[in-house]
């Protein structure tokens, strides 16, 4: 039952208590990610001695954790569909990564416990806390990412037009809470006065207010009946629990598994085969088990519609695998390449979300205004045009080394371009895909592909690792002469994209900008795929603009 009767601004009334609970939801995210891998180097690992040790388990951490948090929303997703619906879902995975928040504020000083606590040395015991903390947020994240988006869906009858101006109102409250994150929690974190645990503290109690945000939006009834538990298992027992019960408990005992493999993270390997890989590739394939065996069950149209999800998914894979590099490699560019204004490097991640603040009600605006002109284009063509954007934005940061300093210190304007450039490819295919991933899907199942939806920032993350990896190191060898290499020489300037330089800052922008090169070429060539592919797509869509 849809509750349109109050409305605000012309869309339901419940889009905006959604829009607040997450907007508080990632602010706890984006809070404690943006001092994680810090806290890591600077003072969780510093019983290591090697620096460079260091440095690589609190990366191989960092990409395990980012990975699972997005892998867990395809179980999330699932059990919501079919048992418990989306509203429990989403306060239980609101109070796990809340406890999650408040368990990294945990935190033992050696010197003051040199005997160690409960006979355990203290490092086991920080330990302890660290892991459940990273595990409860991945728990948490995946009974609550999926799930507040397909509440989004469900608002909107099909076929209203306002669906993706909704989803791109939605959107922006992501990146409020991602804008300000970095800089409330980053200032607490990394201020002599407070410290890394007034931080996630901090990241803890935004999480509690998206969740008073829910519980109020339920309260008030703003939700009608969407997200309650399907009917047939409100008063059925599974295993001697009610039904609720008994995946509360199975959350809390993924708690110690994810614990686990964010331990042994991708660098452990299990006899021949990657850890990390070998889970990402399993769940894959359960996964499309799990679709080939519900497709049997499907009309014809259903199912070129699932299929369609799959493939636009693919494509929001190749697009984040390149996006997530903003966490990494672009930081680390902008550290050391760019004359920096009025910020520093690791408050740069706050240009982007800071740019969709100010782009998302116009673009929201804009789709409405197409629309209604009849020239809106479809989704896999706005797919394209995203991937394109991106593709240009990555240009953009190479082109900047052809106005780099004796030290290979290169404008902030061009880092301001390129970011606007990803900025508008982001708000050209991410909110577009939520609102078709809940419009496409067969309606139960729809959470379980929203879930799948997300898997692909998992993949993402875990492919982004290497590439980012390919930036640091660079490579001594001239590279042989080529396609990609005059391209690479056109765009940065570097005669044969090498250079005779023994300057530092010289040849680290030249392992920047050729690998930001080759990901502009390869981004522009998957958008001219999905140009081609798009009619294909669009007659699969079957009416679904």
């Amino acid at each position: 039952m849809k509750n349109n009767n109050h409305e605000l601004l012309g869309h339901p009334k419940g889009l905006f208590y959604l829009f607040f609970a997450e907007l508080w939801e990632r602010f706890s995210y984006y809070g404690m990610r943006a001092l994680l891998t810090l806290y890591m180097v600077n003072e969780f690992f510093l019983y290591i001695k090697d620096e460079a040790a260091r440095e690589e388990m609190s990366i191989g951490i960092f990409a395990a954790y980012g990975s699972l948090v997005y892998a867990t929303p395809v179980i999330g997703g699932m059990i919501a569909d079919k048992f418990i619906g989306f509203k429990k879902s989403i306060i239980l995975g609101g109070i796990l990564m809340a406890l999650g928040h408040f368990f990294m504020a945990f935190y033992f000083d050696a010197e003051d416990f040199t005997n160690g606590m409960f006979g355990l040395p203290i490092q086991d015991i920080n330990g302890l806390f660290f892991y459940t903390a990273l595990a409860l947020l991945i728990v948490g994240n995946g009974f609550f990412k999926p799930n507040i988006s397909t509440m989004v869906g469900r608002l909107y009858d099909d076929g209203d037009k306002r669906r993706d101006s909704g989803f791109t109102i939605f959107y922006m409250g992501i990146n409020i809470g991602a804008f300000l994150a970095p800089l409330a929690c980053g200032y607490l974190g990394m201020s002599e006065d407070w410290g890394w645990h007034y931080g996630f503290g901090a990241a803890g109690i935004g999480m509690l207010i998206g969740l008073i945000f829910f519980w109020r939006g339920i309260e008030d009834g703003v939700f009608g009946n969407n997200g309650e538990q399907p009917e047939e298992y409100r008063n059925k027992k599974m295993y001697g629990l009610r039904t609720d019960y008994f995946f509360y408990l199975i959350a809390l005992l993924m708690v110690p598994l994810s614990a686990f493999l964010v331990k042994f993270n991708a660098f452990e390997v299990i006899g021949e085969l990657h850890l990390h890989s070998s889970i990402l590739i399993g769940l894959l394939i359960i996964i499309l088990a799990i679709i080939a065996k519900n497709m049997m069950d499907f009309s014809r149209i259903e199912n070129f519609r699932l299929i369609t999800v799959l493939v636009l998914t693919l494509f929001i894979t190749v697009f984040w695998s390149f996006f997530e590099l903003a966490g990494t490699a672009i930081t680390l560019f902008a550290e050391r390449n760019v004359n920096l204004v009025l910020m520093n490097a690791s408050q740069t991640n706050a240009i982007n979300p800071g740019y969709i603040m100010f782009l998302a009600i116009p673009f929201s605006l804009m789709w409405v205004a197409l629309a209604k002109a009849q020239k809106n284009p479809t989704t896999p063509i706005k797919f394209a045009l995203g991937i394109l954007q991106l593709g240009l934005g990555f240009l953009v940061f190479a082109m900047s080394a052809q106005f780099m300093d004796d030290a290979g210190k290169t404008p902030f304007l061009f880092l301001m371009l390129g970011y606007f450039l990803m900025t508008t490819g982001e708000l050209f295919i991410s909110p577009i895909g939520l609102s078709k991933v809940t419009e496409l899907s067969p309606k139960k199942m729809t959470a379980f592909m929203m879930g799948v939806y997300f898997l692909s920032s998992s993949f993402a993350h875990y492919i982004s690792k290497f590439i980012a990896n390919a930036t640091i190191s660079g490579s001594e060898d001239v590279p042989e002469p080529g396609f990609m290499t005059t391209i690479i020489e056109k765009v940065t300037g570097f005669a044969g994209a090498t250079t005779d330089s023994t300057i530092e800052g010289v040849n680290s922008l030249l392992n920047y900008t050729s690998v930001f090169t080759q990901v502009g070429v390869v981004a522009i060539g998957v958008a001219i795929l999905a140009f081609i592919l798009s009619p294909v797509l669009k007659k699969w869509m079957n009416g679904v603009h």
